[in-house]
């Protein structure tokens, strides 16, 4: 299944550091975008495992519900995983500057930004 994997329009939410489309099996980036400092890839692939890691503790617990989006939070950053609806062998990853970032605005964004996707 291919995707659109512009995420041009990412660069967009407050506070943008880097973004990612990754391969929740392999921990491989499809699409990358900004950065910085931060390896994306390098990322990408650390979160594959956090991503791996929640599902099998879902399971564990029976859990019937769905993952929408773990986040981690740093002093200076914000870090969004978020699963795709559309495929779940996807996710994407988010970079955010704390100190420019609106969480719950950003949060929003992604789930919109994740319906423009296009999967083949």
């Amino acid at each position: 299944m291919a995707a659109n994997l512009k995420l041009d329009d990412l660069g967009n939410i407050a506070g943008f550091v880097g973004a990612a489309l990754v391969d929740a099996d392999s921990g491989m980036t499809l699409s990358t975008l900004g950065g910085g400092a931060i390896n994306m890839e390098v990322a990408a692939a650390g979160n594959a495992d956090v991503v791996r890691a929640k599902r099998r503790v879902a399971n564990s617990l029976g859990l019937t519900d769905v993952v929408e989006d773990i986040l981690l939070t740093l002093s200076k950053q914000y870090h969004l995983i978020r699963p795709l609806e559309g495929n779940k062998d996807l996710f994407l990853y988010v970079v955010l500057d704390r100190n420019h970032a609106n969480l719950a605005l950003a949060r929003h964004e992604l789930k919109s930004f994740e319906k423009t996707l296009e999967f083949k």
